[in-house]
């Protein structure tokens, strides 16, 4: 068995995410990092997309769960992790890091980001 990790990064979006209810009408930029671990031997081996986790599929996944608002991070980053891992039952691991771009925190702050795996 070879365990690989495949990464899709700096995925954007614009999203109403927020415990305020002016970043729900107002919405945010938003960028989602996924980690998957799994085995990676027949597609490594054969070269077949079909063997493989699709990433379009995960991105489709990601975009879907961006979608919903939630009040916090913690909820967008585990509903994407439990989405992604339903789709593809062969990963081991997943990780997702969901940050919001310029929060509203009373002064400059660059980004707010949770970080969830399973």
């Amino acid at each position: 068995m070879k365990k690989g990790i495949i990464e899709i990064e700096g995925m954007e979006f614009y999203a109403y995410h927020g415990c305020y209810d002016t970043e729900q009408i107002m919405g945010n930029e938003f960028t989602v990092d996924i980690s998957i671990v799994a085995d990676i031997t027949l597609p490594a081996e054969t070269d077949d997309i079909n063997s493989t986790i699709n990433y379009l599929e995960v991105y489709n996944t990601v975009a879907e769960q961006m979608a919903v608002k939630s009040r916090i991070l913690e909820n967008v980053a585990f509903r994407i992790a439990n989405s992604v891992r339903a789709k593809f039952p062969g990963i081991e691991k997943v990780t997702v890091k969901v940050s919001k771009k310029f929060p509203p925190l009373g002064g400059k702050v660059e980004k707010t980001s949770v970080t969830l795996s399973c």
